[in-house]
């Protein structure tokens, strides 16, 4: 199992751990602040992109060996994004992680669906899930440390020894686990990389270009214009390619895949709009330093590892939706809690408590949304579920992330408080977690308790 994890713990953390760095950089590399959002924007745009066909690869050419050219194309881009002398040079390379990235970590959660048998695999998820949930929160805090250590340049070299292990365990623990013999959608790939890519492209770069014209007349609206209509010939042709869709559009026919998609995109979108304003609030308004604010986050990642393996225990042979329900009915009341109390006197003992509140949602949450998802999947449909509903979680985040930011400066320009603007902004993190609430209402309850670990 920590062979599967090391590789995803990885992709995790490495989504969030650059943002503390990113003054750093900026003054050492001699970057504008344009230049510089593509350190974030160059790993993030083939990640999203990218998961729908390397989730596909997997069921088609072997997970295993899939997931190992992930981890060493991850590995060396971390290498090279550590030996950047430039900003050129250290955004290619954050594009070749986001490649990897996208290659590993739908192969992580079919490897999980398919290696561990049903009565064992709640508790696998239940670790699976956490997993991601701690890389989400500690990433900050971790680059917070190197930063202010040894350089920014070592949030990218503890890549590698963590790496090179990861492709020694994995060659050594991880079985061999055979590829399906349907044939690869490349028309379906090209269509979903680049709708994909546009309309990620464009929500995420968009506030840059005032939502106006990014070059000649190509504007950020007829940009993501653009993208959704390729998406939904996209969907077209997969209903047209049957069994060799990238994306089987069967998949939806399972309702508890469908709702466990829909509660993962909220989680993936509430990770950025819960973060932005709580730090704002903490460095500008608490004016604790990038570390200390980020301690602040520490009883989430806590809880979720102490609760971790009580979770599993309990999922194995048990229904996932009250636990879901409870999770995201926590999610509501901290952060609630957490946008009502923010003013200049907050004080900090509240922050910790509402976090606390928070961590146990969200321990309650990642693990039983990928249980529900994963139950009736099929082991040549494994790779495709995992994929997009990696996906839904990573096209989520941006658009949270987007959205948010839009929501802080609107907010700031009203409130002569940035305090009271930011609790503002904590409302769309609350209406989203009552979106994934309302989905996770929708799993269908089977006749047996047992049904779900044997699904």
């Amino acid at each position: 199992m920590w062979s599967i994890l090391v590789g995803f713990f990885m992709m995790m953390i490495d989504a969030s751990i650059v943002t503390v760095a990113l003054p750093r950089m900026q003054k050492d590399l001699h970057a504008d602040l344009t230049l510089l959002a593509w350190v974030t924007s160059a790993y993030l745009l083939p990640y999203a992109a990218l998961m729908l066909i390397t989730g596909r690869l997997g069921d088609r050419l072997g997970l295993k060996r899939v997931y190992m050219t992930g981890l060493g194309v991850f590995t060396v881009a971390s290498l090279l994004c550590g030996l950047s002398t430039t900003a050129g040079m250290l955004i290619a390379s954050r594009a070749l992680q986001g490649v990897g990235a996208a290659i590993v970590s739908p192969q992580t959660m079919s490897m999980v669906t398919r290696i561990f048998p049903p009565d064992g695999r709640g508790r696998a998820m239940a670790i699976w899930g956490a997993t991601g949930g701690v890389a989400n929160i500690i990433g900050p805090l971790l680059g917070g440390v190197l930063v202010d250590g040894p350089g920014w340049q070592w949030i990218f070299y503890v890549n590698l020894p963590v790496g090179v292990l990861g492709m020694i365990a994995a060659a050594r623990f991880v079985p061999a686990l055979a590829g399906s013999a349907n044939r690869l959608d490349w028309t379906g790939a090209l269509l979903s990389a680049v709708g994909l890519g546009l309309l990620v492209f464009g929500v995420q770069e968009g506030q840059r270009y005032s939502w106006g014209a990014i070059a000649g007349v190509m504007t950020v609206p007829r940009l993501i214009v653009v993208g959704l209509g390729l998406l939904v010939v996209f969907v077209f042709w997969q209903a047209r390619m049957g069994y060799d869709a990238l994306v089987p559009l069967r998949l939806f026919a399972d309702r508890n895949f469908s709702a466990a998609v829909g509660g993962i995109a909220a989680m993936g979108a509430i990770v950025f709009t819960q973060n932005y304003p709580l730090t704002m609030f903490l460095q500008n308004v608490r004016m604790l330093s990038p570390t200390r604010a980020a301690l602040m986050t520490l009883p989430v990642a806590v809880v979720s590892i102490v609760l971790a393996n009580p979770v599993g225990h309990w999922l194995d042979g048990h229904d996932p939706k009250p636990m879901a329900l409870t999770g995201f009915g926590c999610m509501i009341a901290g952060l609630s809690w957490l946008s009502l109390a923010m003013s200049p006197r907050t004080p900090i003992p509240v922050v910790l408590a509402a976090m606390t509140v928070i961590g146990v949602g969200n321990a309650l949450i990642w693990s039983p949304l990928s249980v529900a998802a994963t139950a009736n999947l099929s082991p040549t449909l494994a790779g495709a579920g995992a994929g997009l509903y990696s996906e839904m979680q990573q096209v989520a985040a941006v658009l949270g992330s987007a959205g948010i930011a839009t929501l802080m400066t609107w907010r700031a320009g009203v409130r002569d408080d940035l305090a009271l603007a930011m609790g503002d902004s904590m409302w769309l993190s609350v209406g989203l977690a009552a979106a994934g609430l309302i989905a996770c209402l929708c799993f269908v309850r089977p006749r047996r308790a047992a049904d779900w670990a044997q699904g």
